[in-house]
């Protein structure tokens, strides 16, 4: 068995509890499809809050980007690990996801049925964070192709392909001012860029890091920092100064899409920031247990989250609901999945 790298267990964890914080935020700035937001100050809030924890997914994807890439086995055995590993805890929590609000009177029968086809072909709306696995999904299928060209490119061509990757992750903020950019048209998609963009940039960004950035960790805590803080102040500022001026969820969180020159400054940062406090720690027990616990975390949270907040809307104050709504999931969830840990053939259930 392959030794467990500890700074990547801390980081899990880490990038689990903020993906659940983004997603307590949501009870304050969503309504429906449409913006929620209902004052300046929640929107403060919700800026601040969010914005923090943006590089949550893009973490993720650099964990399993460090593990697994190149590929150290044949593509026949790596797609068999990560089918009983991520894809059928995935099919069982869509199953759950589209069938169990069914219990509580949150959906008739009829609304089942549909949720359960709408499943042949996406997730649903009442599990929006399964979007994650689809990416990740996409991910593992690319690693066979590109594992042969990092093994082989260099420190030179990595550094070009990221810089390509980097430009075109200013393309959300060109499209916001100007619309189609660089070849793009209503018959053509595929910009100048298209094939360097995306969360691929994040896999190849790990590989860089740890093939080729040898530094200190005192220096990677305060590089991380500078990084960390400049692009959280940028998402921060971008998002709440929108707040007054867009009419649609897709225009308010323009900061906070993934692949965008701030969020992966961001992401970079912390990166950096996490690598340098942990990478000598010791293997404590229970991080090593809620990193392997993690991924069920993931798929489960939603219907955790809903619950704790019915239980705390109205008590607190925004930001203070935010923090608890976030922490008491994150808690809650640990014990449930670790009780589902226990039952025979649980691998299937939570990875």
């Amino acid at each position: 068995m392959t030794e467990r790298i500890v700074f990547l267990d801390y980081m899990r964890v880490i990038a689990c509890f903020m993906v659940i914080m983004v997603h307590s935020c949501e009870f304050f700035f969503i309504d429906g499809s449409e913006i929620g937001i209902r004052s300046m100050s929640d929107g403060l809030w919700v800026s601040v809050v969010d914005s923090a924890f943006r590089c949550s997914v893009p973490l993720f994807v650099m964990i399993s980007a460090w593990l697994l890439v190149p590929l150290r086995e044949p593509a026949g055995v790596f797609f068999r690990k990560r089918l009983l590993r991520v894809v059928v805890p995935f099919a069982v929590w869509s199953v759950l996801y589209a069938s169990l609000p069914c219990l509580w009177g949150a959906m008739d029968a009829g609304s089942v049925a549909s949720s359960l086809l709408h499943l042949v072909y996406n997730f649903n709306a009442d599990a929006g964070h399964l979007w994650f696995v689809y990416m990740l999904a996409g991910l593992y299928l690319f690693m066979p192709v590109i594992s042969p060209w990092l093994e082989k490119a260099g420190r030179r061509a990595e550094a070009m392909f990221l810089t390509a990757w980097f430009l075109s992750t200013f393309f959300p903020y060109i499209r916001d001012a100007v619309g189609d950019v660089y070849g793009e048209c209503y018959w053509n998609e595929y910009n100048l860029l298209w094939y360097f963009s995306g969360f691929i940039g994040y896999l190849v960004l790990a590989h860089y890091l740890r093939c080729y950035v040898s530094i200190p960790r005192r220096v990677k805590v305060l590089v991380g920092s500078v990084l960390y803080l400049a692009g959280y102040a940028v998402t921060a500022l971008i998002l709440y100064n929108r707040i007054p001026g867009v009419e649609t969820l897709q225009q308010l969180e323009l900061s906070w899409r993934f692949c965008t020159p701030n969020v992966v400054v961001e992401s970079l940062g912390a990166f950096l920031i996490i690598q340098g406090i942990f990478e000598k720690s010791r293997k404590p027990e229970p991080v090593a247990t809620l990193s392997a616990l993690s991924y069920g975390v993931y798929l489960a949270h939603i219907f955790v989250l809903g619950a704790v907040y019915n239980l705390t809307e109205g008590v607190f104050s925004t930001p203070v609901t935010i923090i608890l709504v976030g922490v008491l999931t994150f808690i809650t969830c640990f014990i449930l999945v670790k009780l589902i840990s226990f039952i025979p053939g649980s691998k299937y259930i939570i990875g």
